[in-house]
């Protein structure tokens, strides 16, 4: 589904981010990337949506390399992944339902389509009722979950997720886990970023660690070890 062969990213001002990538994900996985801050998750993750590129190596998503795409066909690509990041980046002056259709609007979906679409993915983060409310409404919890919603209301056959969890209370983490878990059980795969130790250590999904951008450690039902 996903491989990195050989990927390391250097900075122009000589920052070595990442040295020597080796993993595949495969299709259906949860994975969570952990590491100290620093340790090159992010980088990871902005290769893998194509808003930076490998200095040496070779990334590949559903078969396909994306270190060599043209511009023009980057576009259809992100349209296999969906993305949650912690700062939810909801727009303002749309509502729920808006801000949902808007995903779907961006890749000229019908309206029929979004007005069936969108009321379905609310339900699956159970906001189908505040489809007519603000972001500025709604709890931090519940702009995660539009945030869900929008990033899988398109069916992605893998969604990104960085450090969704990093702006919420223990709770609230929680109920984002447990849907994230769902959409993994469904068929989606799952790249998750995170700091959160307790998350990591009680799910016992594969935990890849990376430290000074290198790969220290990839383990199927494993745990959180660093120090945050």
């Amino acid at each position: 589904m996903i491989a990195f062969r050989k990927v390391s990213k250097m900075y122009s001002n000589g920052v070595i981010a990442l040295e020597n990538i080796n993993a595949r994900i495969h299709k259906g996985e949860f994975v969570f990337f952990v590491g100290p801050s620093g340790a090159g998750k992010s980088t990871l993750i902005k290769l893998l949506l194509l808003q930076e590129r490998p200095t040496t190596g070779s990334i590949f998503v559903d078969g396909t390399e994306i270190t060599t795409l043209k511009r023009r066909h980057i576009p259809y690509t992100r349209r296999k992944m969906g993305v949650v990041f912690q700062d939810f980046r909801l727009l303002p002056n749309k509502t729920v339902f808006e801000n949902v259709a808007f995903a779907m609007q961006v890749v000229e979906a019908s309206k029929k389509d979004i007005l069936k679409q969108v009321p379905r993915v609310l339900s699956v983060v159970g906001l189908r009722g505040k489809m007519d409310q603000y972001p500025d409404q709604l709890s931090g919890g519940e702009q995660q979950r539009v945030s869900l919603a929008r990033a899988l209301v398109n069916n992605p056959p893998v969604l990104i997720a960085d450090e969704p969890t990093g702006n919420l209370d223990p709770d609230t983490a929680w109920g984002i886990m447990e849907i994230l878990q769902e959409v993994n059980h469904r068929g989606t795969t799952v790249i998750m970023a995170t700091h959160a130790r307790d998350i990591v250590n009680n799910m016992k999904k594969r935990v890849i660690s990376i430290e000074k951008g290198r790969v220290i450690r990839d383990q199927m039902r494993g745990g959180y070890d660093f120090e945050i």
